[in-house]
């Protein structure tokens, strides 16, 4: 599958497109944007077509850039001049992918923006998972942002803008990308999975929530099946042997754990918003339901600070599903 940088394809955001377009062509760009929504849209994918267009002298109407063209294969194989990409690196000590974006990877922007564009144009920095910035990473890059040098411009992509201090958001102009119409996402699942049943791909689309990432995720982790224990756990009491045979399938799969809780927390979310509309005041029983999903979150979180087991993680789970 090909990274944002190599992908020339973006579908089902042509509002944001038109967007960037006319601001460019106002003469009045904002130098920061604030590019949002859910993961696996299409944000990383905008900002690099963005950056493309702008580096190439912005001609079309849709920012695309063939891929044919020597600007295009430079930022796919991250070598253009004028673009320098902030996103978690990996730590040289435990070789693991670093949490978050620290200090050091935003003081490399300093010189990097008072230099001279290599090629006259525009100069671009495109933070990925902006959300993942620690505090001090935060303070650095807003001092940047407080003072830009001319044709210089930030891409900040974002699953989690709340994350982001606002003196950062207020700093940037935000666009909120759209989740994929379903139709789109069971295009784009076909393309890259052409031996996927049609009954299968149906599946994904329908649990993949408008997010083309989200539905390859899925369907690299089986998760029609863990999708299917969730569908079990909410429609009814689950015996102790079904519970322990769910448990035991969650904590076995490859990223069991996270991906059923995700899933269980959208089912959820998905119940209590359906329910809700026709309740009010909002009654204990949703009321509880409501507390649930924010439980879920904690119990998520002490899984993964290695404080509890998945698998007795899940049977707690399941256990307080159960509860009027």
């Amino acid at each position: 599958m090909l990274t944002p940088a190599q992908n020339p394809e973006l579908r089902g955001q042509d509002p944001a497109v038109a967007t960037l377009v006319a601001a460019a062509r106002s003469g009045r760009l904002h130098h920061g944007w604030l590019l949002c929504g859910k993961p696996g849209i299409g944000k990383a994918t905008l900002a690099y077509r963005f950056a493309r267009w702008l580096l190439a002298g912005g001609q079309s109407d849709d920012l695309r850039l063939e891929p044919s063209n020597p600007i295009f294969r430079r930022v796919a194989a991250g070598a253009h001049a004028d673009l320098k990409v902030l996103e978690r690196r990996v730590n040289e000590k435990t070789k693991r992918l670093q949490g978050e974006i620290v200090i050091d990877t935003i003081r490399e922007v300093g010189d990097f923006l008072h230099l001279t564009a290599g090629e006259g144009g525009w100069r671009v920095v495109l933070v990925d998972e902006a959300e993942t910035l620690n505090r001090n990473a935060a303070n650095a890059m807003l001092k940047l942002l407080e003072d830009p040098p001319p044709r210089s411009i930030w891409l900040l992509v974002c699953n989690a803008p709340g994350r982001l201090p606002i003196t950062v958001r207020s700093r940037c102009r935000r666009l909120d990308l759209s989740l994929l119409p379903d139709a789109v996402v069971d295009d784009l699942v076909a393309q890259n999975l052409p031996t996927l049943t049609p009954a299968d791909r149906t599946r994904l689309v329908a649990i993949a929530e408008g997010s083309i990432g989200r539905a390859l995720m899925l369907a690299g982790a089986n998760g029609g099946a863990l999708a299917d224990h969730v569908v079990e756990a909410l429609a009814a009491p689950v015996p102790p042997f079904r519970a322990a045979a769910i448990a035991d399938a969650v904590a076995k799969a490859e990223d069991g754990f996270g991906i059923f809780m995700d899933l269980l927390r959208s089912a959820l979310a998905a119940e209590l918003r359906l329910r809700a509309r026709d309740a009010a005041p909002m009654p204990p029983s949703l009321a509880g339901r409501a507390a649930l999903w924010q439980e879920l979150a904690r119990t998520e979180a002490m899984v993964d600070g290695l404080t509890l087991d998945p698998r007795a993680a899940i049977l707690t789970v399941l256990h307080q599903l159960q509860a009027p």
